[in-house]
């Protein structure tokens, strides 16, 4: 028995990354600059590999992960853009500092995401050590899923624009 199947339904929605269409904010967090220039390269790279022209995407810098949430939130709320992509790099340290900071940041984008109807993406990375920032930063594309024998890491970058293009279409056809 396939718990999968789905049973003949007149009417199935699902996004595709190639029909996105609109202006795309792409807000990223200074700190940690090294990482998040990587996430930054990936987001721009599959943007545009999938279609939407440079004039479309606008980039805004803030000093940390902290500060994403609040010019998300004022982004949000300009109407310009299909969606706002988040990217910052916290990686633990000494103290729990970085899970506070994850926590906030992670609820507020979801809170945004959910009353402006818009996708904001989560594309945080909330790593123990630097080496799994720069394994999540780098240029090498991740696979879907953690289980297959050749699963690995990729840009998370890379896949929030993905998945901001794909939520961007799959929000145009619920209406």
């Amino acid at each position: 028995m396939n718990i999968y199947k789905v049973i003949d339904v007149p009417n199935i929605f699902e996004g595709n990354m190639d029909d996105a269409a609109g202006r795309f904010a792409v807000v990223v967090a200074r700190f940690n600059r090294k990482i998040t220039s990587g996430l930054l390269d990936g987001a721009i790279d599959t943007l545009t590999v999938r279609g939407v022209a440079e004039e479309r995407i606008d980039v805004v810098w803030v000093p940390g992960a902290f500060e994403l949430p609040a010019v998300a939130a004022r982004l949000a709320r300009t109407g310009r853009y299909a969606a706002v992509i988040c990217l910052g790099a916290v990686i633990k340290g000494e103290t729990s500092h970085d899970e506070h900071i994850n926590r906030a940041v992670s609820l507020t984008l979801a809170q945004l995401g959910v009353d402006n109807e818009l996708p904001i993406m989560f594309g945080l990375l909330t790593c123990d050590t630097l080496e799994q920032a720069i394994a999540r930063s780098g240029l090498q594309a991740g696979t879907r899923g953690k289980d297959g024998d050749d699963s690995r890491v990729g840009n998370k970058g890379s896949e929030c624009a993905e998945a901001a293009l794909e939520m961007v279409s799959l929000m145009a056809k619920i209406v």
